[in-house]
């Protein structure tokens, strides 16, 4: 990856802006924080403006001012830094006290700020909970706090993710699963973050299953399967098929690309996803 400062120059962000496609496509699009976390969050800023993206994803309440300053939007948030947001989800009641607390205080602060979505979990299994109760244990977690983003209207995404390789264990490993905890809360604020390189690796069938689950979706991200990497030719799903799918069903919240770059120029493969993904 580039180290950060690669993008201080003018001639740098001309250079990167020319590899940018004019963003005509009917998504919106973003790019999450971590992957490009060599770069301080302006130069990110800055980079993600060059290749015509309009926010960033994935980001902690005390950086998205920054992210605003810099003239772009936050699509997504996180409602704590607690290290353990993965594996501490809504499946097990256990957990129900401190995720409400901490969506409690970070739901005003998203809408204070037009932070439109906040991150949850489902999170790890519990060998005694079985999988009929963890959804009915998601579902009552859940339910507690949709009011509230619905009156402030902040919508929480709870995020579906592999266990075969990435997060063994993790309870919200299926869209079938996580679609059974969306009807049951039935909340417009409360919904599915579908991330597509993790839903590859467990199920696959990308397009049918978002079109079969739009209406319990409302987050996309993004990543090359194998590995996580690039969207582009070197892997093996068809993103501009799946960004048309999505755009045709008349999606209107945010793609994020999530992917881990691996070209010397990080920006270079960055403006290469907002262009397979404007259609």
């Amino acid at each position: 990856m580039a180290a950060a400062g690669a993008l201080g120059s003018a001639s740098a962000l001309s250079a990167v802006a020319a590899l940018a496609p004019a963003i005509t496509g009917r998504l919106k699009q973003s790019v999450c924080r971590w992957p490009f976390r060599s770069f301080a969050l302006p130069e990110l800023c800055r980079g993600a403006k060059a290749v015509g993206l309009a926010a960033i994803d994935l980001l902690h309440a005390d950086e998205w001012s920054v992210v605003s300053d810099c003239g772009l939007s936050v699509s997504m948030g996180y409602p704590s830094r607690r290290e353990t947001l993965i594996e501490t989800g809504f499946n097990d009641p256990v957990n129900h006290a401190m995720l409400l607390k901490e969506l409690e205080v970070a739901i005003p602060l998203a809408a204070r700020a037009h932070v439109p979505n906040l991150i949850a979990m489902f999170g790890k299994r519990n060998a005694l909970i079985e999988r009929s109760a963890a959804i009915d244990n998601c579902i009552a977690g859940l339910a507690r706090i949709a009011p509230l983003a619905t009156a402030s209207g902040v919508t929480i995404c709870v995020e579906l993710l592999n266990s075969k390789v990435d997060h063994p264990g993790y309870e919200g490993d299926h869209t079938a699963f996580g679609a059974a905890v969306m009807q049951g809360v039935s909340s417009p604020h409360v919904k599915l973050l579908y991330d597509i390189y993790h839903m590859q690796i467990m199920e696959g069938d990308v397009i049918r299953t978002i079109r079969d689950n739009m209406q319990w979706i409302g987050h996309f991200h993004t990543g090359g399967v194998p590995g996580r990497h690039e969207i582009d030719a070197t892997q093996e799903l068809n993103y501009r098929a799946i960004a048309r799918a999505i755009a045709d069903v008349g999606f209107r919240g945010y793609l994020a690309h999530e992917f881990v770059p691996t070209r010397a120029d990080p920006f270079a493969s960055l403006a290469e996803a907002v262009g397979i993904c404007s259609v």
